[in-house]
């Protein structure tokens, strides 16, 4: 193939499925994808959302399109029902972005025992068993040039030791990061990548509590090394990357996208001397 830099991130002709995909990150990572030329499914527990916000980035006139519907990962029953409109859709599922998550909050001495069950059910659980369910037609569209993808949402809490009184969202994206690597080795013979982002503090629903707050941007953005939160083309640009043909040959990586943050090791030992 020519290695044009468009050539490379170039995703026409390509069906993506974006879960969580109509907010956030999600929203980000749909748009991104569009903009490259793929046909995007986003789907969410809020079916009428995903519908209106296709509709929105349609209006947008980007190269891909989205198709919006409800689509629920937290039960076994729902994934199975998303699968069944997904395989409705398409023949083949070349690109499986799992975004769909939730978190928790509680300081610690007062982090409640379903908490634990209600985000590593979605977040670990549900992403596993959409990834298994979704392989035949993740395999359908695989070969060896030019493998079908899985990207993971992680976060950079699941790299570093940062409880930030959501203990059970920050270990369950521990899990995710480390899943990624076993489903990396597992599918690599069936032509299917699986790699992780891990993001800092972007705009989003999960941050509105500290981002959106007055003057929440600037003072959340000073804790970050380089200086600002996330914004949309840094999620665009990272799967452009790993879901068009320049990434690949990478499987199994999960890529920080966090400031700096995911490097920072507190204040330094010895200081000026």
């Amino acid at each position: 193939m020519t290695m044009t830099p468009s050539a490379l991130c170039d995703l026409s002709g390509k069906t993506a499925l974006v879960t969580g995909g109509a907010t956030g990150i999600g929203r980000m990572a749909t748009t991104g994808l569009m903009a490259a030329g793929a046909r995007v499914l986003i789907a969410s527990r809020k079916g009428e959302a995903c519908v209106a916000v296709s509709t929105a980035l349609n209006s947008l006139g980007l190269s891909g399109t989205a198709e919006g519907f409800g689509g629920d990962v937290s039960s076994e029953a729902g994934i199975a029902a998303l699968c069944q409109e997904v395989a409705q859709r398409t023949d083949k599922l070349d690109i499986l972005i799992n975004n769909a998550g939730r978190t928790w909050g509680a300081p610690l001495g007062h982090f409640p025992f379903e908490a634990w069950e209600k985000v590593m059910t979605l977040n670990i659980a549900g992403m596993f068993h959409l990834t298994q369910s979704l392989l035949p037609l993740l395999s359908a569209a695989a070969t060896d040039d030019n493998p079908a993808r899985v990207v993971n949402t992680g976060s950079v809490m699941g790299e570093v030791p940062m409880g930030d009184k959501v203990y059970s969202y920050a270990v369950s994206k521990a899990g995710v990061h480390h899943m990624t690597r076993i489903l990396a080795k597992d599918l690599a013979p069936r032509r299917i990548t699986v790699n992780a982002l891990a993001p800092g503090p972007f705009p989003s629903k999960m941050t509105a509590f500290a981002v959106e707050q007055q003057d929440g941007e600037t003072r959340v953005a000073s804790r970050v090394p380089l200086g600002r939160i996330g914004r949309p083309h840094d999620v665009a640009a990272a799967l452009q990357f790993l879901c068009g043909h320049g990434g690949s040959y990478v499987t199994g990586a999960v890529i920080p996208l966090s400031g700096g943050i995911n490097v920072g090791t507190g204040p330094e030992i010895f200081g000026d001397h």
